[in-house]
């Protein structure tokens, strides 16, 4: 059979096309342990908590400018995880775009009557019983027990404070195994999109003193059940990368 030199050509070409098109979409992969532009919210799951009964919500928008994901809380709380896990020290880098519409003015970063965000990203660390001691394995083996899943070992918890602080990190009111890391305050730059890139292994040493685990998940929570105000956000895309 016959080819002319001219198909041939083509042939070549389109071939170190999709040559190059593959390498350049494996590249991406490997660069991103999520890429979320919520498109849809197929790879979330709800985080609720057992005594409040009224939760937040979380769906997307599409429109002109594309999709995002709208949160909503009334004197509400929940949240949603998303379901894939990585690796830290693969990647330490975290990237999102956010907006919120108001910030609240009961809130208080050192108070739980005040632990309130109008958006926070979790970066929730994943608790290993192989390298817990015996009153650690205890105590998380009854958490299990009791909610049919281990807690986090420990938490970073970026937020959108009320108000300009002394401190970028704080202890959670709550528990000592999570810190708050304020990126935004006040109302300023509230009906804006801003965009944040972080590093999840430094900020862990500067907030806890110590190494992460290895593995971690990232969650998204709009809450007001302190403060019995509302809120409404948004983000664009959240990012997990090298």
């Amino acid at each position: 059979m016959f080819i002319s030199r001219s198909l041939m050509k083509q042939t070549v070409g389109l071939f170190f096309i999709l040559v190059i098109f593959t390498a350049a979409a494996a590249c991406r992969a490997q660069e991103y342990a999520i890429d979320e532009q919520f498109d849809n919210l197929d790879d979330w799951e709800p985080i609720t908590f057992p005594k409040i009964e009224k939760h937040s919500t979380y769906e997307i928008s599409t429109g002109e400018a594309g999709s995002m994901l709208v949160a909503r809380s009334n004197g509400s709380a929940s949240g949603i995880r998303h379901t894939e896990e990585f690796d830290v020290y693969a990647y330490p880098i975290v990237r999102w775009k956010w907006k919120v519409g108001n910030v609240y003015a009961r809130g208080n970063v050192e108070e739980k009557s005040g632990d309130d965000y109008p958006l926070r990203v979790y970066v929730m660390f994943k608790y290993d019983p192989q390298k817990a001691s015996f009153g650690e394995r205890v105590k998380y083996g009854l958490a299990k027990t009791l909610n049919g899943a281990y807690p986090p070992k420990s938490s970073l918890n970026y937020i959108w404070a009320n108000r300009p602080h002394e401190n970028r990190i704080y202890p959670s009111p709550y528990t000592d195994r999570a810190r708050l890391i304020i990126l935004r305050a006040g109302g300023g730059e509230t009906g804006q999109w801003v965009e944040e890139q972080v590093n999840i292994i430094d900020d862990y040493q500067q907030a806890f003193g110590s190494q992460p685990p290895e593995t971690a998940s990232i969650a998204i929570m709009n809450d007001s059940d302190n403060t019995g105000e509302s809120a409404e956000s948004w983000m664009e895309y959240i990012q997990v990368l090298r």
